[in-house]
């Protein structure tokens, strides 16, 4: 045999072994998956455990893992002040109604951003206003964060009744494709215990919030969580744990946000020190939201004028003020549009904390 052909002979060898090798990938990748998007291999992981839980609502330690037997289980990985994980609610909570008798179960596992977010009290009065009335654990520590490797708010998987988990979506939307994943996991938790579904196969059908595709960023008063975001228009800048006199300045850019008066510069917000204080933002956006914290009374002015009674948000009095008495999110600005302008927060005495800006 000469060198040509044996040299034709490696090659055309090294390509048969070569396709083999990329048809093997992608038969192992087909496995994973099945037309209806469910994950379905071999080597599927199980949820983990609940670790570290500092306080259960709408359950307790025992009953929970007693009720988490043979249950398709939707974790909700959320924090109340975080208005995407808010928006996502109405769906979850319809979920809930619709499924639970037919073996979902659905367990919040909320996890805190900032501090007074670990407060039980402060939980619990978010669970109530917002009509929860499934398990919700509070995972203070972020153990149970880190055993699922999250690092977003909000983030939803799904567990099949065997505990391993088929479904992973991150942030808003995907309503209908999350809803189709715990129907047809139902199905398989029923053919598997024998059981029979009674839930109708009609999708939960609500409004979706549609964000404007350009909109502000989401704006971070604390040094620590601010660091490398170029948010604060004030020459004075972030001075860490200094209370900082913040002058003003009529030279506004556009998604940043400018303050007056003596301001503590804390890791996780702004304390108003002196007896008045502004905040001022030139933004683009149809809905603007604060978290904030501290017992005050704002008046809100958009480009110079108290804001109108079509746009005013959920949080706001008719005459365009905002009682700040609890430390949550609050909706200042609610528009079908997108509006641009710039928006102005008066505040009239010390120890108002704001935590961030949020806009859609």
């Amino acid at each position: 045999m000469n060198k040509e052909i044996r040299t034709g002979l490696v090659f055309g060898g090294i390509i048969i072994i070569g396709i083999t090798v990329i048809s093997l990938i992608f038969s192992s990748f087909e496995s994973e998956i099945n037309n209806s998007g469910i994950i379905q291999n071999s080597n599927l992981k199980k949820a983990p455990e609940l670790e570290g839980i500092a306080f259960y609502h709408n359950s307790n330690r025992e009953d929970l893992s007693s009720e988490m037997k043979d249950k398709v289980i939707l974790y909700d990985i959320w924090t109340y002040s975080c208005i995407n994980c808010i928006r996502t609610l109405p769906h979850i909570i319809s979920w809930d109604e619709k499924y639970r008798n037919e073996g979902l179960l659905i367990i919040g596992i909320h996890s805190p951003e900032f501090d007074f977010e670990k407060d039980p009290n402060n939980v619990k009065k978010a669970i109530e206003k917002f009509g929860i009335t499934y398990p919700v654990v509070m995972d203070n520590e972020m153990k149970t964060w880190k055993a699922f490797e999250n690092r977003y708010w909000p983030r939803k998987y799904i567990a099949d009744h065997e505990g391993y988990i088929r479904y992973d979506h991150i942030g808003e939307g995907g309503y209908q494709e999350t809803e189709k994943i715990i129907q047809q996991l139902l199905q398989e938790r029923s053919d598997d215990l024998n059981l029979v579904n009674t839930f109708e196969s009609e999708f939960v059908m609500i409004e979706e919030f549609e964000h404007t595709n350009f909109r502000t960023p989401e704006l971070y008063f604390g040094y620590k969580l601010a660091q490398n975001r170029n948010q604060l228009g004030n020459s004075e800048g972030f001075q860490a744990n200094k209370i900082v006199d913040y002058k003003s300045t009529d030279d506004l850019e556009l998604h940043k946000f400018y303050l007056t008066g003596e301001w503590r510069n804390n890791s996780e917000n702004m304390e108003l020190i002196s007896n008045e204080g502004t905040i001022r933002i030139l933004y683009n956006a149809k809905q603007v939201n604060i978290v904030a914290a501290g017992q005050s009374n704002l008046e809100i002015y958009l480009d110079g004028q108290p804001i109108k009674s079509d746009i005013s948000g959920s949080d706001l009095s008719i005459d365009s003020t905002l009682n700040v008495n609890e430390s949550r999110l609050y909706n200042l600005i609610e528009s079908k549009n997108s509006e641009s302008g710039i928006l102005e927060l008066r505040i009239d005495k010390p120890g108002f904390q704001i935590f961030t800006f949020t806009f859609g």
